[in-house]
């Protein structure tokens, strides 16, 4: 069953919107609304908000272009497998 929620996960990662639609989310997260709730004096552990929300958004994009390029790898093994005689 994980297996299977793997591969349906990949698979949904692989579609052109999806690339589309998270840059866009990428590009408002980093605009002045959310960019001013997360500048407060506020600390957490005596690091800033600010800097925890900038370095938690940037470490989450990583691990989603992450999972992109697993979709893409997997999605050209599976054309070469195929096109074996």
């Amino acid at each position: 069953m994980l297996k299977r929620l793997r591969t349906g996960l990949l698979h949904r990662l692989q579609l052109r919107e999806s690339w589309v639609i998270l840059f866009v989310l990428g590009v408002i997260l980093l605009n002045f609304p959310f960019l001013q709730i997360f500048n407060r004096p506020a600390t957490i552990l005596d690091i800033p908000l600010m800097f925890i929300y900038l370095f938690g958004g940037w470490g989450v994009s990583i691990v989603i272009i992450y999972l992109f390029t697993l979709a893409i790898g997997n999605n050209g093994k599976r054309a070469t497998e195929t096109r074996k005689p």
